[in-house]
């Protein structure tokens, strides 16, 4: 009786085993059925029809167009004009019992979940295929994508039964055959019978409608113009297909598998254009990681897309970079941007030389480089300022040994007497920013970078920083991003592109663009800052890349080419940054990646100064030209202020040399300097 009882009582927490598992189970279906009920109604799928039947379309800063993204957008054509060869053939091949279902297929989901599973247990995450139906086909190529993933196919259910409920059968075959793929940048029916026969949907035979059909499971391997043996023998199976499923004779199918496909390399125009594609990439990037669209949803969904693009800026940037005259340095690689000072809306951009792919590696957003000297003022000089420094302060300008034995030099070995701040921006000296880096605390300028929107790692916390010594590095964005603070009173801006978007009905998906403004520095630094940057162009290391018949400020930097230590004075990074009042533009020099024998010259003028200078000249003479109007009498004091020092200096420097009875009248005459140019600098200040 005993033994019994405990059977009872272990069959008992077996059963009560069983049963929390069946519950656990149906929680999961049931949170996971909510969820993605919850997914189909967000993809408004009432709007579907709308969305692929137009294009999406991007607007410049005017709100001009500029282009379309969606060059699958071909002729679309009813149902009644599309031959029943080709809907016979279709429905045969893709979903036989597509007008008596509810879009799903329950014999189509087993086979994806034991497929799934099959995987599962050899250590694939993917299914092999579950034989989607119409309906689904038309979920997927509208929202989803192509992974093949038990979540997608699941996904793939719901949109399916909501579109469904929104459209009559023959809405969603003439949806599903308009935008299908054929290959060769070929989208829909019609384009295709155009593209590979010469004739319309409406005038398919038999054997070319069988072909097109055939095509819908792989456009490339099935295309008769490169691969006509597979494309014949896929259009066989279409053929006996229609067969089976009562739609052809098979004594016309074995007449028509007797005979040649005759297909011609189709060449389709489309009114529509990829005409910025580095433009456009980073829109759709920006769409993607800002506003959590996906590429199918951009490229399907119709949208109306407002940015930031300046067209005359873009195109003149391209034309620039596809004049080798501009590229000294053979086969190296380079990327510009260039954004409104005021905004941080980016007004044109450029990844790379060389044919496009599309988002392809984008060098301008995506490549991280060392930036050199052009970090200087960023994490060093800025931070100095507004810690009490100027532009007349002076620094030692031959090597130093600071702590862990580093220690850094000029370019080219230069060395010399103490330099102020103003010079030592202008000639870009290395031991000047170490040494002041160090005065003010490394923290201080590891602080300051992040302000500056850099991305530094703890890493990068020591001397090297000032010299642009950086664990990854940075893009030519990031550094724009940076510099729009000296040109925009010391507040900086968001890099961007995207300014609204909307979809294919008028609803407003994106209202106002995802940035932010942050003041980093104070005005009065700001202006500090700009007046010394005045130089570097004027007659500094920028001189050789300055844009005639305008004043700009900036920096350029210069990485050294540790891999090529055989050849002089190597350089692995080249940079420019250069801005008004209205805009900052930043390019970049040098090779993807850097081996034996491929080094860039040190000089500017023989490598990226003369790209530099026309697409600044371009630039401003398309931008407003405001004046450095605030600035430009601080300006010129400092220049009067840089030239009596300079004086003085000299004055001290030939009175250390007299001899033993005038030592150290120069040290005295020189801080004298200091303390009557410190106190000029306050007043011009205040």
């Amino acid at each position: 009786m005993q033994k019994k009882s405990q059977k009872l009582k272990l069959l008992n927490q077996r059963f009560q085993l069983v049963r929390w598992v069946v519950l656990f189970v149906l929680s999961v279906f049931f949170v996971g059925s909510i969820y993605l009920i919850a997914q189909a109604q967000m993809a408004d799928v009432g709007k579907l029809s709308e969305q692929l039947a137009k294009p999406t379309v991007i607007y410049d800063k005017n709100g001009a167009q500029a282009g379309e993204l969606a060059d699958q957008k071909g002729n679309q054509v009813s149902l009644t004009k599309v031959s029943a060869n080709l809907k016979n053939a279709v429905l045969s091949t893709e979903d036989r019992n597509f007008y008596h279902e509810h879009g799903f297929s329950i014999k189509g989901y087993a086979r994806a979940i034991w497929l799934f599973l099959r995987n599962k247990l050899t250590g694939r995450n993917y299914i092999s295929g579950g034989g989607s139906t119409i309906t689904e086909q038309l979920a997927k190529n509208a929202y989803l994508g192509q992974e093949q993933t038990i979540s997608r196919k699941f996904k793939e259910l719901y949109l399916a039964i909501e579109i469904e409920k929104h459209y009559t059968k023959d809405q969603i075959l003439s949806m599903y055959l308009n935008s299908s793929y054929f290959g060769h940048n070929i989208y829909g029916v019609q384009d295709a019978a155009e593209g590979y026969f010469g004739v319309s949907a409406e005038n398919l035979s038999v054997s070319q409608a069988a072909s097109i059909a055939g095509m819908l499971a792989n456009p490339t391997l099935y295309d008769p113009t490169r691969y006509l043996q597979y494309a014949t023998a896929r259009r066989d199976t279409v053929l006996q297909n229609m067969v089976a499923n009562k739609k052809l004779a098979q004594i016309n199918a074995t007449s028509l598998e007797k005979s040649k496909i005759v297909a011609k390399n189709p060449s389709v125009s489309h009114s529509t254009n990829y005409q910025y594609p580095w433009f456009f990439d980073s829109v759709i990037d920006e769409a993607i990681s800002k506003y959590h669209l996906t590429e199918t949803e951009i490229m399907n969904r119709g949208y109306q897309i407002y940015t930031t693009l300046d067209q005359t800026d873009q195109k003149n940037l391209q034309n620039d970079y596809n004049n080798s005259y501009l590229f000294p340095v053979e086969n190296d690689q380079s990327a510009s941007i260039a954004l409104d000072a005021k905004t941080g809306g980016v007004l044109a951009v450029i990844g790379g030389r060389g044919k496009h792919i599309f988002r392809g590696f984008n060098r301008a957003i995506q490549a991280r480089r060392s930036p050199g000297s052009l970090i200087k003022p960023l994490v060093v000089y800025a931070p100095a300022l507004s810690r009490g420094y100027s532009s007349t302060s002076m620094f030692p300008n031959s090597p130093i040994t600071f702590s862990g034995n580093y220690r850094p030099s000029n370019a080219l070995g230069f060395q010399s007497t103490s330099v102020s701040m103003a010079t030592a921006i202008t000639d870009s000296y290395n031991v000047p920013a170490v040494y002041l880096l160090n005065k003010i605390g490394v923290k201080t300028g590891y602080e300051y970078a992040k302000k500056f929107g850099l991305p530094v790692t703890k890493s990068d916390e020591n001397l090297s920083l000032a010299l642009g010594g950086m664990k990854s590095g940075v893009s030519p964005q990031e550094m724009a991003q940076a510099y729009t603070t000296f040109a925009n009173s010391g507040k900086m801006s968001t890099a961007h592109y995207i300014t609204k978007i909307v979809d294919a009905t008028g609803h407003v998906v994106v209202s106002r663009p995802n940035i932010s403004q942050k003041q980093v520095i104070s005005k009065t630094v700001a202006t500090q800052m700009t007046n010394m940057m005045f130089g570097v162009y004027e007659d500094g290391t920028g001189a050789a890349a300055a844009p005639y018949g305008y004043k700009v400020a900036g920096k350029t930097g210069t990485t050294e080419d540790v891999d090529n230590p055989g050849i002089l004075y190597a350089s692995k990074d080249l940079w420019a940054a250069a801005y008004t009042p209205d805009l900052v533009v930043v390019s970049w020099q040098g090779y993807d990646v850097s081996t034996s024998g491929k080094t860039l010259p040190t000089y500017i003028s023989q490598s990226l100064g003369p790209l530099f200078k026309i697409q600044a000249e371009q630039l401003i003479a398309n931008s407003a030209q405001s004046s450095f109007s605030s600035s430009t009498s601080a300006a010129s004091a400092t220049s009067w202020l840089h030239k009596w020092q300079q004086f003085f200096t000299g004055i001290g420097q030939s009175g250390q040399k007299i001899g033993q009875q005038l030592s150290g009248a120069g040290q005295k005459i020189s801080d004298s300097w200091d303390n009557f140019s410190k106190f000029i600098q306050d007043h011009l200040n205040q």
